[in-house]
């Protein structure tokens, strides 16, 4: 699918495993490669790994999604309308970049091999700021909307936008995900709460923390349908059980100043999540099961806010973008 541009030599950074636990049942070898983006000072964001292998990622400051080869090193460039604020993107099986256009109240759809866009308004002028998408197991699109306080799904076949307005006022919904009954969860970063809704009567219920100065910015599911978010006020990380209707936290290695904000779930339901409060960024690991944090790796070029990630189960790695303008791939050695 690629088919041009600039050859970049990577930044490889390959960092020593750090154990907070000898006893910790699990030991990662993180191995940080980085590559520069070549269009300074854009923001590269949410990469997302498509069928092919490829990763696409947004620039969102420079309104264009890429295409990066990791066989060839080479970046290819499709330029989105000006003013798109392009803020994450996913890619479809058939190989449609879909963008969140969240300066220009609009979600996107790329066609890779020509460029042409297909835009799908929001039908509501306060839905001015679509911020992450998430596809569902049928193939449609869940999104937030941060500064509107919707969360909204987008139906692939019909293009047709439905809009959820959250309850609690500047509740400010950021990241989200789906489990496996096809429900989607959503961090409310603006309050100490989290979000579901039931996909057959479009309900919205909001889920309170336990404590009032949390505001959870990311989440995952795990497996066995366990949330987890990262706290990035106060610096933990925490879980909810949908069952038990239960909380619990663990404060991160860095403490109260950590700042977590990107995280994933791995294969083996490990938690990976960036300290972004500390310079360089710290890359860290926990696992569930022995309820530790067992790795922290330094992102070699300070990482600024690394912002989002995807794991991408076929390497063994997750993907992520830099403020400091480099495109990154952490590889779990187990």
């Amino acid at each position: 699918m690629l088919k041009s541009i600039s050859i970049l030599s990577a930044l490889a950074v390959l960092t020593a495993f750090i154990s907070f636990d000898a006893e910790a049942p699990i030991k990662a070898d993180v191995q940080i490669q980085e590559w520069q983006v070549p269009w300074e000072d854009t923001r590269p964001r949410d990469p997302y790994v498509a069928p092919d292998g490829d990763v696409w990622f947004v620039g969102q400051r420079g309104d264009y999604i890429s295409e990066f080869s990791p066989e060839t090193d080479e970046f290819r460039r499709l330029d989105l309308p000006e003013g798109a604020g392009p803020h994450n993107c996913i890619v479809d099986e058939d190989g449609y970049i879909w963008y969140a256009g969240n300066r220009a109240a609009h979600i996107g759809r790329v066609d890779p091999e020509t460029g042409e866009i297909t835009k799908y308004p929001m039908p509501n002028e306060r839905a001015r700021d679509p911020h992450t998408l998430v596809f569902d197991n049928n193939g449609d699109i869940w999104f937030t909307v941060q500064g509107g306080n919707f969360v909204g799904k987008l139906t692939v076949a019909t293009g047709d936008v439905q809009l959820i307005d959250v309850p609690t006022q500047r509740a400010r919904p950021y990241g989200i995900k789906v489990d496996s009954n096809n429900r989607p969860w959503i961090a409310l970063f603006g309050t100490h709460k989290l979000a579901t809704v039931d996909p057959e009567t479009m309900e919205l219920k909001e889920i309170s923390l336990e404590r009032e100065d949390a505001r959870p910015r990311r989440l995952d599911i795990t497996s066995d349908g366990t949330i987890w978010y990262v706290d990035y006020a106060q610096g933990y990380l925490g879980k909810y059980d949908p069952q038990e209707e239960s909380f619990e936290e663990w404060k991160l290695p860095e403490g109260s100043g950590s700042r977590p904000y990107a995280m994933v779930a791995d294969a083996g339901d490990n938690l990976w999540m960036v300290e972004t409060g500390v310079s360089p960024n710290l890359f860290v690991g926990f696992n569930p099961e022995s309820e530790e944090f067992f790795s922290s790796t330094p992102i070699e070029s300070g990482g600024g806010t690394v912002r989002h990630m995807v794991f991408h189960e076929p390497t063994n790695s997750i993907w992520f973008g830099t403020d400091t303008n480099y495109l990154g791939q952490a590889r779990l050695n187990k």
